[in-house]
């Protein structure tokens, strides 16, 4: 049995080299077609940076990050392997959410039950986590809500894809200056000027399953320094008119057919107004989504089975220089986030819902007056006013919870980059904090990074993080028909080791390769428990997972741009050595923007690769290629701007693991799709 177990492994591990070869061959080839047919294309270098030296091109393309140290730095210097997609790739790859930009990034995956999107970091992705182990911010503003810490990447999201200007990602452990949730990466999406738009822009758009959308934008920057960047969306889609199931397929639930069941629609608003160094900032969405699936046993095919999210935020932020060596940033705001869920059974309407509302301020003082050091060093204070959960049938009116809760954080924290030598930096960060619902935690993070050479960089990263049960884990309940609450939970830590190679091959071709290795303890997981059958968040043990992520980037001054990654990731259960459910140990990207005339016509491509993923019952989620394909033309007439582009273009079946709330244990994604934009600045 051992033998044939072990030739079953090396014939599983050459089925995956076998097709990281393919994925590699296939990118060589088309990269090396473009190469050769450029001449006929009309490709030359553009000649705005044909002057500038190789010192100057590789300050141009290395570029700079304030998401990693919470200031201003080159990448090179950062304390992680920090990657950054710009509002022109997100237009040129036609990405309509949050989740289609993450999809791209080395060692992130996201899957999709048909109510919210979930994002996998390394190899991890459990049931029952609404990303509450990435911490996501706009404009370093922290989106994670204060009652299940819920990153939204989806349509959820509270900002409009066309508004970004950039998403830093900052993989590894991030709780030496950010806290709680900065588990495995910080994502921060900084949003464009009003300078950027410069007057009004109105974008309008069509899809498949009968989608539409439209923003209209004003920006502007004026003679006295003021700027204003105001904008509203609005997006509806009539979903899949039939999903089939066959694990309802029975003539009482309409033989497994859920039918026009599939809807999503939201709105949005987003201003910024600023003036010197004051900055003040909302953002607000609504949206609502029809559940097709039938999770948690609700009546299946029924039309009032749906979830709402409303979330709002506004942000006063200062910056300045107080000296010629101190920089201070000083931030109040106020969040609020409410969710309503409608569920039926036996034609009884059930309401989960629950409301939290927020606020706190946070100074961070920036100082370089040291030699050879700069200092980051910060307070943060956060009052959760609410953590309110209620359950309860409409009629007869039966009450299942109704739990009330506030809590306090607050935390101080410090960082230093110490230049040990001219080419050794020692990055140190500690930060302190201390929450009213479980006591105090300490994580530091310290980076060593090398430039033996030019144009290579080492850095080694060790990192810990915490993230405390948060209330709808710890508290939650439905009267026993589905869950429990589990008050006796505990923060569950990570500890990672990182070593990272960035390599610049001249001014235009960047790879990178990152090792890491991490273990968490105490981990906070969604399970049935055998003494009653009903589902618990419980501290069940502890994880580990080892890997490799390859990248390699390049881009051309003409409009050419390329980029290849791979990640390995071997995330395991800690006690059985099994493997993690939904963690595919193989995934690749490929991204390639080809300019086909001139320098207004482009074809994004983007092929993605997911390896096989365990579910809950133990089963395989194949694993699966997917194409995607955007043609844009900029300047159609003065100031318009098409795009179409075609989602699965090759039509491919796949399916995302169900969790514990559903029947089933898998759930069939989308099939081909395509979308046609219209953008026009007035």
């Amino acid at each position: 049995m051992g033998r044939a177990a072990s030739k079953g492994n090396f014939s599983r591990i050459g089925q995956y080299f076998g097709d990281a070869l393919l994925f590699s061959k296939s990118f060589l080839c088309l990269l090396s077609g473009v190469w050769l047919l450029s001449p006929v294309l009309g490709y030359s270098k553009s000649a705005d940076l044909t002057h500038l030296s190789l010192e100057q091109l590789m300050e141009v393309r290395i570029g700079t990050v304030r998401t990693a140290s919470r200031y201003e730095q080159k990448t090179t210097r950062a304390p992680s392997s920090v990657q950054i997609i710009t509002s022109e790739q997100i237009q040129k790859y036609g990405y309509r959410t949050l989740a289609d930009i993450l999809r791209s990034v080395r060692g992130f995956y996201v899957s999709y039950d048909r109510n919210y999107s979930f994002l996998g970091v390394r190899g991890f992705s459990r049931p029952g986590d609404y990303n509450s182990r990435v911490l996501l911010l706009v404009d370093s503003h922290r989106i994670n809500d204060a009652l299940y810490d819920q990153a939204t990447i989806g349509t959820d999201f509270i900002l409009d894809v066309d508004l970004i200007d950039r998403v830093e990602i900052v993989p590894g452990p991030g709780s030496s200056i950010y806290g709680s949730n900065a588990f495995f990466a910080v994502i921060n999406v900084i949003t464009r000027k009003g300078r950027d738009v410069s007057g009004l822009e109105a974008s309008g758009e069509v899809g498949s399953f009968r989608t539409a959308r439209g923003r209209l934008s004003y920006g502007n920057q004026f003679k006295n320094g003021a700027e204003v960047l105001l904008s509203g969306t609005a997006y509806e889609s009539k979903g899949a008119r039939s999903l089939y199931y066959a694990e309802y397929d029975d003539p009482d639930t309409n033989n497994g057919y859920a039918e026009n069941r599939d809807g999503d629609r939201f709105y949005s608003l987003f201003s910024t107004l600023s003036f010197g160094d004051l900055t003040l900032q909302g953002a607000y969405v609504t949206r609502e989504k029809h559940v097709p699936t039938g999770s948690y046993g609700v009546a299946f095919n029924d039309p009032q089975n749906r979830t709402r999210d409303d979330r709002w935020y506004l942000d006063l932020i200062w910056q300045g220089r107080v000296t010629d060596d101190f920089d201070l940033q000083a931030r109040l705001f106020y969040d609020d986030y409410r969710y309503d869920g409608t569920y039926v059974y036996d034609s009884v309407r059930n309401q989960d819902r629950s409301l939290t509302n927020w606020a706190g301020s946070e100074v961070t003082l920036t100082s370089s007056s040291f030699e050879n050091h700069k200092i980051m060093a910060g307070a943060e204070f956060r009052k959760n006013f609410r953590q309110d959960q209620w359950n309860y049938d409409e009629d007869p009116y039966i009450l299942y919870l109704n739990d009330k809760r506030d809590s306090t954080v607050w935390a101080l924290y410090i960082q230093d980059e110490f230049d040990m030598t001219e080419n050794l930096i020692l990055n140190l960060g500690l930060r302190y904090d201390h929450y009213s619902t479980f006591g105090e935690t300490l994580n530091p993070r310290c980076a060593l990074i090398y430039n033996p050479f030019e144009m290579t960089f080492f850095k080694l990263i060790y990192g810990q993080a915490f993230r405390p049960p948060n209330s709808y884990e710890a508290f939650y309940e439905d009267g026993g028909i589905f869950s429990k609450a589990n008050p006796d939970l505990q923060p569950e830590t990570i500890r990672t080791y990182e070593l990272v190679w960035e390599q610049f091959f001249g001014a235009y071709l960047h790879g990178s390769v990152s090792l890491f290795y991490y273990r968490i303890k105490n981990l906070i997981e969604h399970h049935f428990d055998p003494a009653d059958d009903l589902l618990v968040f419980m501290n069940t043990g502890s994880a580990k997972a080892r890997g490799v992520e390859l990248q390699l980037a390049g881009q051309l001054d003409n409009g050419l741009e390329g980029r290849i990654n791979y990640a390995y990731q071997d995330a395991k259960d800690d006690v059985t050595g099994l493997t993690l459910t939904n963690s595919p140990q193989h995934m690749a990207n490929l991204n390639l923007v080809v300019p086909l005339y001139q320098r207004n016509t482009f074809a994004g491509i983007e092929l993605q690769y997911k390896g096989s993923r365990k579910t809950l019952a133990g089963n395989d989620a194949p694993r699966f290629f997917l194409a995607n394909l955007t043609l844009m033309h900029r300047e159609i007439i003065k100031g318009l701007t098409a795009s179409a582009s075609v989602y699965n273009l090759f039509n491919k079946h796949y399916s995302d693991p169900g969790a514990g709330e559903h029947l089933q244990d898998l759930l069939s994604q989308d099939g081909r799709s395509f979308r046609l934009k219209l953008t026009y600045r007035f």
